[in-house]
């Protein structure tokens, strides 16, 4: 049925940051002399870090790592904590060049004989060490460098679709995030699956095309 499958990284095959997030909020709130929570941080943090994240692309683009960094740096500001920024920011880094793989992840890969491209919005330098350290190759790999843009955004979907002269629907997209893989995938017209490992309630607004908690449930689809 599909003649190739597009697949988020992070998230998806490899655990996400959500531990070392946790981390790291918990140190910026032991020293701040503001009364707060770690979710509070942690909801500033992201909405500091969404503010850029949506406005790079094209001229405007932004690493990962320079968003991340920004948006550590602005909450540890706004916090008056007495952490260090860069120091916080290593332990992110640390994590992105050698994640931990799910368990369904190699059966999944190793039972799939149709390309597999790889789309994630970290830095190219980053997923390279995570793939070199989980020993993990693929077809294809197409990063927010590559493009300049990042998921939701169109431009990534597009250039995996001409790197293989595939019509949108040929191609299944796989990833945890219902913004940036289902609702991306979706908008070029591409199908998408949500690997809902936590059995998280969808919200209303969204609408995948299939939801799986383990990778191997789609092994039928695409094998």
């Amino acid at each position: 049925m599909y003649k190739a499958v597009f697949l988020d990284f992070y998230g998806t095959l490899v655990h996400e940051d959500d531990v070392f997030i946790e981390e790291i909020c918990r140190k910026i709130m032991t020293s701040t002399p503001t009364q707060t929570t770690t979710k509070a941080i942690g909801r500033y943090w992201w909405d500091s870090f969404s503010k850029t994240f949506q406005s790079s692309y094209g001229g405007n683009f932004k690493t990962q790592r320079e968003i991340e960094l920004g948006a550590l740096e602005d909450t540890i500001a706004y916090y008056k904590s007495s952490e260090n920024p860069i120091e916080l920011s290593e332990i992110l880094y640390d994590h992105w060049q050698a994640p931990q793989l799910f368990d369904d992840t190699n059966l999944f890969l190793e039972s799939i004989s149709i390309p597999q491209v790889i789309l994630s919005n970290i830095d190219r330098n980053d997923i390279q060490s995570a793939m070199n350290h989980n020993a993990l190759s693929f077809d294809h790999v197409i990063t927010s460098e590559d493009v300049k843009s990042y998921k939701p955004r169109p431009e990534m979907f597009q250039e995996a679709l001409a790197a293989y002269n595939l019509k949108p629907i040929e191609v299944l997209h796989v990833g945890d995030s219902l913004t940036s893989d289902v609702t991306g995938a979706q908008n070029v017209g591409i199908k998408a699956a949500w690997i809902n490992r936590k059995n998280k309630e969808l919200p209303q607004n969204y609408s995948p095309d299939y939801v799986v908690t383990s990778l191997n449930e789609l092994i039928p689809l695409l094998s």
